[in-house]
């Protein structure tokens, strides 16, 4: 790989540590920021060649003394709760403050991870804001490429994981946009499309959006999780009206929150891609749901993340 120092900035998470371990197989040294470093996960903080720098990348002055020295950066960060200035903050404010860190620099290479769906009219406020941060990438004049993942799933998300908590606590579960539908895509392919954007200069000023093999309803991808943690639930459609009171009551409860009025917005449009995944441009073909998810969701499994989720909230 041409490029020898990268940073992630928002890799500190569920994605970024698929992205860091595809990375650092490259023989690339990473930084990856965080404000919080002593929670990132074991696993992250024992990668060979990556040093974990806490710092606020939202201080301007910090990220630039940050990026100084690196070849390239992954722009990641993204939040699915908040307000119109959180999300403005994280997927616009944050992404311009990193090309104008990077120009500062002299780095010239940007792979930005956006979200399908991201638009700027879209009918949420999180598909509007990763709509207008996609905007200020493609005007930055640096080499960037968009990688626009739908739901994305794999060991540790928050996705088919909360499904099937969820299904261990409820006798059914009623569900915002059961009918909505979703083409998910394993952790570990974007990983290597992001690998693959490094190492092929044909990916630059190019958007991917970057799907699984199949397309799901919510309705089927919830009942199938907890068909496979071992507790079969039947889901119940909400209507609009009825799913937005959901929504709001959730967000009034303490802890975090599991759906939002903004994320009942989103599920308005499907999350679908028109064009199948761009095998020819990164190289390789995505992994089916089903030939990854058993491995983490099987009731054994299932059993162990649910007590390493229990072990983390103190129970």
């Amino acid at each position: 790989m041409k490029f020898q120092r990268i940073a992630l900035v928002g890799g500190s998470g569920f994605l970024g540590t698929y992205i860091a371990e595809r990375l650092v197989e490259q023989d690339v040294e990473l930084t990856i920021p965080s404000r919080r470093r002593e929670r990132h996960k074991p696993e992250l903080i024992l990668l060979p060649k990556t040093q974990l720098e806490e710092v606020d990348v939202n201080d301007a002055a910090a990220l630039g003394r940050l990026l100084a020295g690196h070849d390239a950066v992954v722009s990641m960060v993204g939040i699915l709760h908040g307000d119109a200035r959180r999300f403005e903050a994280a997927h616009v404010e944050l992404v311009r403050k990193i090309v104008d860190a990077m120009k500062a620099n002299g780095i010239r290479r940007l792979v930005h991870i956006s979200a399908l769906g991201a638009d700027e009219k879209g009918p949420s406020i999180y598909q509007q804001s990763k709509g207008r941060g996609e905007k200020v990438v493609m005007e930055s004049g640096l080499d960037w490429t968009i990688l626009r993942p739908s739901v994305v799933f794999g060991r540790g998300d928050r996705f088919l994981n909360m499904f099937a908590c969820l299904g261990r606590a409820l006798p059914l579960l009623p569900l915002a946009g059961a009918d909505t539908r979703f083409a998910p895509v394993w952790a570990d392919d974007v990983a290597r499309a992001v690998v693959a954007c490094f190492e092929r200069d044909a990916t630059i000023g190019q958007r991917y959006e970057l799907t699984g093999p199949k397309t799901y309803t919510l309705r089927e991808l919830a009942e199938y999780a907890n068909v496979l943690a071992g507790h079969p639930r039947h889901v119940v459609g909400l209507p609009s009206g009825v799913a937005m009171l959901q929504a709001a009551l959730m967000e009034a409860l303490p802890g975090p929150t599991l759906i939002s009025r903004d994320n009942v917005r989103s599920l308005a449009v499907d999350n679908v891609s028109s064009q199948p995944f761009p095998s020819e441009a990164l190289g390789f073909a995505p992994a089916a749901l089903e030939t990854v998810a058993p491995g983490y969701l099987s009731q054994a499994e299932f059993n162990a993340t649910l007590s390493r989720y229990r072990a983390g909230a103190g129970r």
